[in-house]
């Protein structure tokens, strides 16, 4: 595992220190590798809804005059995908 030495103002460094005091981590490194996990894991879920963002917009976009025909074609798609999926 890799070394990584980092500088905090006082108070962050007494934030950390203080979530292995109350137990919540078995010490400062195990919260920052948290804290890094927990990012990684936010910064996917953006790139995920980026990419279905920009997918959305590069299909044709449609006007729809009756909303109910529209839910009904959603109902409809989905009735088909439960029927191949059994």
């Amino acid at each position: 595992m890799a070394t990584m030495n980092i500088s905090l103002p006082d108070e962050m460094k007494e934030w950390a220190e203080s979530q292995t005091a109350e137990g919540r981590y078995a010490n400062v490194s195990d919260y920052v590798r948290d804290l890094i996990r927990r990012d990684v894991r936010r910064a996917e879920g953006v790139a995920r809804f980026q990419a279905m963002i920009d997918e959305a917009r590069k299909s044709p976009t449609r006007e729809i005059a009756d909303i109910n025909v529209y839910f009904e074609e959603v109902m409809q798609r989905n009735r088909l995908k439960s029927d191949d999926a059994a």
